[in-house]
């Protein structure tokens, strides 16, 4: 089972989608687009990312365990 990380090699802020993306094994950009849409349709998008971004612990590379 894969673990909830931010990867710093696959990001554009923070490496939370890129995280996201290759736990769930699904595009990161789907995540950005989420992101945004919550972020305009209420602000949920920019709490939610902060917190994940203060919660996930970061992975340099693809081979750190």
């Amino acid at each position: 089972m894969k673990k909830l990380h931010r990867f710093v090699e696959d990001r554009k802020i923070a490496g939370v989608c890129g995280g996201l993306g290759e736990r769930f094994e699904i595009d990161p950009v789907l995540f950005r687009v989420a992101f945004i849409l919550l972020a305009l349709a209420c602000g949920l998008g920019i709490v939610l990312y902060i917190a994940l971004w203060l919660l996930m612990p970061r992975r340099l590379t693809a081979s750190d365990p």
